[in-house]
C-alpha cells in the first residue's frame, strides 16, 4: 500500500491482524465470536495511517478524518532480518504516551484501531518454529502496549509465496504458510471475541489463484480459508496490479468500474483454482467484503479510481443496478452486505483535502440507518442429539431478532464454533470427558445474545482400534539450511482419525500434529535420514516413509529475492544446493529450480 514515493510498489500480500506495539524484543477457532460489525456504521471505511512522512501529509493520529471507522496502523516490522519473527513498532511523530493517548482519543469516538504488520520493508518469513513463536510473542507485547484492538497482516513480497508441490489451499504445506496461520490463531486466542483480525493482499495472491495457484500466485489463499471464521474484513487491493481476468474469462483494466465488480465478485460468489471447476475457493461472508482503492492518483502506481466510477459499481454490486459495463454479475441481484471500502492511506486522503473519504463517506451513509443494539433472544432447548468418542452433536431452539439471527456461537472450554444453523457436531473432542457447552446468537450488527442454560455432555469411551494408519505419502524436504531441514508429507488416513506424526533420525524423534515440521539442532554439511510415521487415538503406528537430506554447508545462505549474485556464487533452495552459472540480480519466480539457465545443481 505504499506510495511510489517512499517505497517500490510491488505484489504484497496484506492480512489485516490487529496487533500493537513492542520494544524489539476448516479449524474451530477460539474467538469466531468477533462481531461482525466492527464500527457503528452499516457501511464502513478503512483506512491506513502510515508511520512515516513520504510526501503526503505529516498527521497526528488524533486529527484524521472523522469519516474513517477503522484505522490500520502501518506498520510494525521485524527486526533482526525477515526470519526473526521479532516484531516492533515505535510512533514516528509522537511520543508513545502521545501515540497512546491518540488510539484512546480515537476509541473513545467509536473508532478501531489496528496494528498492520509488514509492508514494503518488512518483510516476514516465519519458516521456523521459533520464528513462530518470537511473533507472537513480540505482536502480543505490541498489543498490549498500545492497547490496539487487533491486527491487520500486510505481508509482502517473499512473506507469502507457496513452495513448490503446495497445490492444495485447505491444507499447506509451506512452512512459513503453517506457522503464520498457527502463529494468528495463537494470537487470536488471546484476547476477547471482539480483537479484530483484517486482511489487505493484492490481486495477485487472492483472485490470481483463479489463473494459477503457485508462487506468489493465489498465496494468500490458504490463509483466508484456514482463517475464515475469524477473518473479519477481507479489503484486497484493486490497485498496482495491471489488468486481471473476471469469472467471466475477460480481462478487466484497474481503474475502471468492471474492474471494482469482477474482482469483488470473485470473493462474494467463490471462484474455481487454477480454473478448475472441481476445486472451487468458497465464497466469503458479504459483511467480510471491502475493496481497496488508493486514496489519490499519487497513492498508488496504478488503479486510481474516481469516486463516480466506484459508486456506479457499489450501486450494481449491492443494489444490483447495472451501469451497462462488460461485466454481468453472476448474482444479478447484487451483494447487499458488502461491507465497504478500504484506501491507502489516510495521510494521502488529507493531502487531496478528504477526496476520498468525503464522498464516499457521503456515497455510503445511504445505506446506513439508525444502529441496531438489541440483541437477540437467548437460544433455548440446548439438548445433545448423540455422541462418538471424539464428537458431541448438539441442537437447540431458533432465536429470535428486531433484524434478524445471522448465527449463533457454540462455546465450550475456551473454545467457540461458529454456525449458521441450529445444530452443530463438534469433533476433536477427547474420549470419555466431560465437556459443558453453551450457545449465543448473533445478528448482523454484531449484537451477542446471553449464553443459553449449560449442558454438560461425555463422549463416549474409544472403541478398540487395531487398525494402523496408512504410511505417509509424497515426503519431501521444503528447506534446509546448515543446522535445519524442513520436511513435508501427504497426510495419512485411519479408519478412526489419525491424531500426529512422529518424526525419526538417528536416535532422535520429534513429534507433529501437522503435516510438515523443521528438524532443528542438526551438524553442518551432514546427511540424514528421516522416517515419519502417522499415529492414531488408540496407539497404532503406521509403516515408515523416509526420505534422506543433507544440511548445507555452514555459511551458505539461502537464495533470496533481490539479491545480485556472481558466477559460482553457493545457494540453497528447497533443501538442495545450487551454483550461480550465470551473474544476475534476482526476482521472484527466478528460483534455482525455475531457471537452470541460471542455477545448476550441485
Amino acid at each position: 500500500m505504499y506510495a511510489i514515493t517512499h517505497r517500490s510498489l510491488k505484489l504484497g500480500l496484506r492480512i489485516a491482524l490487529v496487533v500493537a506495539l513492542a520494544f524489539a524484543g476448516l479449524l474451530q477457532s477460539s474467538n469466531v465470536e468477533r462481531a461482525a460489525a466492527a464500527a457503528p456504521n452499516n457501511k464502513i471505511i478503512v483506512g491506513y495511517w502510515h508511520n512515516f512522512d513520504n510526501g503526503s501529509t505529516n498527521i497526528r493520529l488524533r486529527d484524521i478524518s472523522p469519516d474513517f471507522d477503522v484505522i490500520q496502523v502501518a506498520f510494525a516490522e521485524p527486526i533482526g532480518g525477515p526470519s526473526s519473527g521479532n516484531m516492533a513498532f515505535a510512533p514516528y511523530n509522537a511520543t508513545v504516551a502521545e501515540f497512546q493517548s491518540d488510539i484512546d482519543y480515537l476509541q473513545s469516538q467509536g473508532k478501531k484501531v489496528l496494528i498492520s504488520i509488514g509492508g514494503a520493508n518488512g518483510t516476514i518469513e516465519l519458516s521456523t518454529a521459533q520464528a513462530k513463536q518470537t511473533f507472537v510473542t513480540t505482536m502480543k507485547n505490541l498489543v498490549d502496549a498500545y492497547g490496539f484492538d487487533g491486527i491487520d497482516i500486510d505481508l509482502e513480497g517473499s512473506s507469502l509465496s507457496l513452495n513448490g508441490g503446495d497445490t492444495n489451499f485447505r491444507s499447506p504445506t509451506t512452512p512459513k504458510i503453517v506457522n503464520l496461520i498457527a502463529a494468528i490463531q495463537e494470537i487470536l486466542g488471546s484476547y476477547n471475541s471482539d480483537f479484530l483480525l483484517t486482511m489487505a493482499p493484492e490481486t495477485a495472491y487472492v483472485q490470481g489463484g483463479y489463473i494459477a495457484y503457485g508462487g506468489p500466485w493465489g498465496a494468500y489463499l490458504p490463509v483466508i480459508y484456514a482463517l475464515r471464521n475469524d477473518l473479519d474484513y477481507l479489503h484486497v487491493q484493486h490497485y498496482n496490479s495491471g489488468s486481471m481476468t473476471g469469472l467471466d474469462g475477460r480481462s478487466y483494466s484497474q481503474g475502471t468500474a468492471d474492474f471494482q465488480v469482477a474482482m469483488a465478485e470473485m470473493l462474494l460468489a467463490g471462484f474455481p483454482i487454477g480454473g478448475n471447476p472441481n476445486n472451487l475457493f468458497p465464497a466469503l461472508r458479504e459483511d467480510q467484503v471491502l475493496i481497496g482503492l488508493p486514496a489519490s492518483p499519487q497513492a498508488a502506481g496504478g488503479g486510481y479510481t474516481t469516486p463516480a466510477n466506484v459508486h456506479k459499481a457499489l450501486d450494481y454490486l449491492i443494489k444490483g443496478q447495472s451501469y451497462g459495463g462488460t461485466y454481468v454479475l453472476r448474482h444479478a441481484a447484487g451483494y447487499p452486505g458488502l461491507k465497504g471500502l478500504m484506501t491507502w492511506s489516510i495521510n494521502w486522503d488529507k493531502y487531496t483535502n478528504f477526496g476520498f473519504s468525503g464522498p464516499h463517506r457521503t456515497y455510503l451513509n445511504q445505506f446506513n440507518g439508525p444502529a441496531d443494539l438489541i440483541p437477540p433472544s437467548v437460544p433455548g432447548n440446548l439438548h445433545s442429539t448423540g455422541t462418538t468418542s471424539g464428537s458431541v452433536s448438539l441442537a437447540w431452539d431458533a432465536s429470535t431478532d428486531n433484524v434478524g439471527v445471522t448465527g449463533y456461537i457454540v462455546t465450550y472450554d475456551s473454545t467457540n464454533v461458529n454456525v449458521t444453523g441450529t445444530n452443530a457436531t463438534i469433533n476433536g473432542l477427547a474420549p470419555s470427558t466431560s465437556y459443558t457447552f453453551t450457545v449465543k446468537a448473533r445478528d448482523a450488527a454484531g449484537n451477542v445474545s446471553n449464553a443459553s442454560i449449560p449442558i454438560t455432555v461425555t463422549t463416549d469411551a474409544p472403541p478398540v482400534d487395531p487398525i494402523k494408519p496408512t504410511a505417509p505419502t509424497n515426503l519431501i524436504v521444503t528447506s534446509t539450511t546448515a543446522s535445519e531441514i524442513g520436511l513435508s508429507w501427504t497426510a495419512s488416513t485411519d479408519n478412526v482419525g489419525v491424531t500426529g506424526y512422529t518424526i525419526t533420525y538417528g536416535s532422535s524423534s520429534v513429534s507433529v500434529t501437522g503435516t510438515s515440521a523443521t528438524i532443528s539442532g542438526l551438524a553442518a554439511n551432514t546427511t540424514y535420514t528421516f522416517t515419519v510415521t502417522a499415529r492414531d487415538a488408540a496407539g497404532n503406528v503406521s509403516d515408515g516413509t523416509s526420505i534422506q537430506a543433507t544440511t548445507a554447508t555452514a555459511g551458505t545462505p539461502a537464495w533470496a529475492p533481490n539479491t545480485s549474485y556472481k558466477v559460482n556464487d553457493l545457494v540453497v533452495y528447497q533443501g538442495k544446493t545450487y551454483y550461480c552459472i550465470q551473474a544476475h540480480t534476482s526476482l521472484s519466480g527466478w528460483e534455482p529450480s525455475n531457471v537452470p539457465a541460471l542455477w545448476g545443481l550441485q
